[in-house]
């Protein structure tokens, strides 16, 4: 996307067992300090069609799936912070469960009609259960590092608002401490204007705007020869381990296919 502005899917539904699984908590999270990572299921043709050709559906999905991971591995350097794992098509995807079982994190599926609707709901629900600070962030930011949450977070003592902006348009994190639905709603999601609308509605709310280093998300195929580039010239000490494994096997295949 941006993480957050270049895509709506299909209305989501709760889960018959509701949206959270805790699967290492023995007691209740403590969400006053919220990271929430917004995530898809990497179902082939699902996820990064956008990439498709040059990538096949099943190489997409999988470099969608190592960005995934990397963003739940990276996080876990974050302290005294319960992370959220905001999950489509249903937190009970054997994707997701298998990262529940490996990470101490709390599952909950997406619930909205649109983006907007969706990301709403989890800044609701979160500060339902006692969040003063919640941080929104997506998958789809190779060089996403803890120290950006953190910022953001020290950032929310001055700011109501905090945006890590996109070279597209829209941003890569989203820090308040309170809900606000004029946020989200009426939002031209998957254009460029994704940022412009947000801070204007934040404006309209009178909400401060703190703003963090802008970065490229990978989304479109000249993001992925971008990120590839990157590696090419060793310039990419940012870019998270296993993403970097997949996109030089994708090089590979990508200049074997001329």
């Amino acid at each position: 996307m941006a993480p957050f502005g270049k895509r709506q899917g299909s209305k989501r539904h709760r889960s018959p067992k509701g949206p959270f699984r805790k699967p290492f908590e023995t007691q209740t999270p403590d969400f006053q300090r919220t990271l929430v990572i917004f995530a898809k299921a990497p179902i082939p043709g699902q996820v990064k069609t956008r990439l498709c050709p040059p990538l096949t559906p099943d190489e997409a999905a999988t470099l969608h799936g190592s960005m995934v991971m990397d963003t739940i591995e990276r996080s876990r350097a974050l302290r005294d912070v319960t992370r959220v794992l905001a999950c489509t098509p249903t937190h009970t995807h054997p994707f997701f469960q298998a990262l529940g079982a490996r990470h101490p994190i709390v599952l909950w599926d997406q619930v909205g009609d649109d983006l907007g609707a969706r990301l709403h709901h989890a800044v609701q629900t979160a500060c339902d259960r006692g969040a003063r600070s919640v941080i929104l962030v997506g998958t789809d930011l190779p060089t996403f590092q803890t120290s950006l949450a953190t910022e953001a977070l020290k950032m929310l003592a001055q700011y109501d608002l905090v945006i890590g902006p996109t070279l597209d348009g829209g941003y890569y994190l989203l820090a308040l401490k309170t809900p606000a639905p004029s946020l989200f709603s009426q939002i031209p999601w998957s254009t460029d204007q994704v940022r412009a609308w947000t801070e204007q509605a934040a404006r309209e709310l009178g909400f401060s705007i703190g703003m963090l280093p802008m970065q490229r998300d990978l989304d479109t195929i000249d993001d992925l020869h971008a990120f590839i580039e990157e590696l090419h010239a060793q310039q990419a000490s940012g870019i998270s381990t296993r993403t970097a494994r997949v996109l030089t096997t994708l090089a590979a295949r990508l200049l074997n296919r001329e």
